[in-house]
């Protein structure tokens, strides 16, 4: 990775790390988009075992179910579907429930180039964020290319995870 992809994100980490560390808080992820990129910027800092639990990389909607108790009615014909509020909701659910962690924060989108729809196109993600018992999902409607969107979800989780614990 370049140097462009990676300060922004180092940056962010660092300001998440002195926050997790100062409040006493253990984070996860579940990813699924981003292919545990935000969990290996995190794990990129040196000293991360202290405040970084573990990382969900659940690709397929079997994963989310097995690995995070996703419900699988979320997935059926009439359900609203991976990309959704639901999922990332049920994600950092499972992700809390499944580690040590007190904060979680979970995407699911469509990076592309292929697999948008009229309803969710490329570059449609869902973030969301728990700690204690707030949860926030918010969804997202990212540009370019499949790098560039998986980028911009890193950018906006790490963010999130401030806002969230402010």
């Amino acid at each position: 990775m370049s140097d462009s992809i990676t300060s922004p994100i180092s940056k962010l980490v660092e300001q998440l790390a002195s926050k997790l560390l100062a409040k006493k808080l253990i984070i996860s992820t579940a990813e699924s988009c981003t292919g545990g990129w935000i969990s290996q910027s995190l794990t990129a800092l040196a000293g991360s075992s202290t405040w970084f639990d573990s990382g969900f990389v659940t690709y397929s909607n079997e994963a989310k179910q097995r690995l995070l108790n996703v419900p699988p009615t979320i997935f059926s014909s009439d359900g609203p579907g991976a990309v959704s509020e639901a999922t990332v909701l049920a994600m950092t659910a499972g992700a809390i429930q499944g580690s040590r962690a007190n904060l979680a924060v979970a995407v699911s989108g469509i990076a592309g180039p292929d697999g948008g729809t009229e309803e969710k196109p490329v570059g449609t993600v869902w973030i969301a964020w728990q700690w204690e018992k707030k949860s926030l999902a918010r969804c997202f409607h990212f540009s370019g290319d499949r790098e560039s969107v998986r980028q911009a979800t890193v950018l906006a989780a790490l963010e999130g995870c401030l806002l969230l614990i402010d």
